[in-house]
């Protein structure tokens, strides 16, 4: 990335996305992972009117807290601390909107969640990229403005713990300290359905490198979707938090 901070996680805050449903490698001890927080990349500028249409928009939270709504106007369902527990900015994806309100998809069970947020205690960001998981092919697609332009070999999970399939978004970078996840490793909004606490977390998936590199191309993880080092070192220089993802 081109401008890069670090700051350390303590033991309160360990990469909750690599805690959990299939992020660690069967010969990596049971210890959860420590990491330090990644920052964000700066997002890319609105595309021009000559340019596609943007993928989707990220919303993130400019206070300490935001409040989550069960609709425009309603009660308060939750209320999201900012910065994460990680240390990583709260950042959500935008699903619609309605005058000032947002309706946003969110990190938390069950899959598929979302609530709304007042347009004034985010600020919003076009996003090109979005990305696409096969759990059949065991591939991973990035697109710009809804165009293929690669496709990366990666490990999902196996018939026990499979990976979920639905429409998320990336909630975190961070880097892994310990050996076995490579050196980066995105979290995701999407929770494992069939493990509901892994490694001390609450079995939310991940997208990380691996030092296991024979289980690339393989049904192999917990739930999490592994790259190649190289792989997801070239997305941790490109991708911004709120970037959807696929999984299928």
């Amino acid at each position: 990335m081109s401008t890069r901070t670090t700051a350390g996680v303590g033991a309160s805050a360990l990469l909750t996305i690599l805690l959990l449903a299939g992020c660690t490698p069967a010969a990596t001890p049971d210890a959860a992972p420590s990491a330090t927080v990644e920052a964000q990349p700066t997002p890319t500028a609105t595309p021009t009117a000559s340019a596609p249409a943007a993928t989707a928009t990220s919303a993130t939270a400019t206070g300490s807290t935001l409040e989550v709504f069960a609709e425009p106007g309603g009660s308060v369902t939750t209320t999201l601390q900012n910065p994460q527990e990680s240390g990583a900015p709260l950042t959500l994806l935008v699903a619609a909107t309605q005058g000032d309100w947002l309706q946003v998809h969110l990190a938390q069970r069950p899959n598929g969640s979302t609530g709304w947020v007042k347009a004034d205690a985010v600020q919003q960001h076009s996003l090109e990229y979005s990305l696409e998981a096969s759990t059949e092919a065991n591939t991973l697609t990035l697109l710009k403005n809804g165009q293929a332009v690669k496709s990366f070999s990666a490990a999902t999970g196996t018939g026990g713990t499979p990976t979920p399939h639905g429409e998320f978004f990336i909630t975190e970078l961070l880097e892994p300290t310990n050996q076995g996840y490579g050196p980066f490793a995105f979290g995701l909004s999407a929770f494992s359905d069939v493990l509901s606490s892994f490694g001390g977390g609450p079995g939310q998936i991940g997208l990380h490198g691996t030092d296991d590199v024979d289980s690339i191309g393989q049904s192999a993880s917990h739930g999490c979707i592994r790259l190649s080092n190289a792989d997801i070192t070239e997305l941790a220089n490109l991708l911004p938090l709120g970037t959807p993802i696929t999984i299928s």
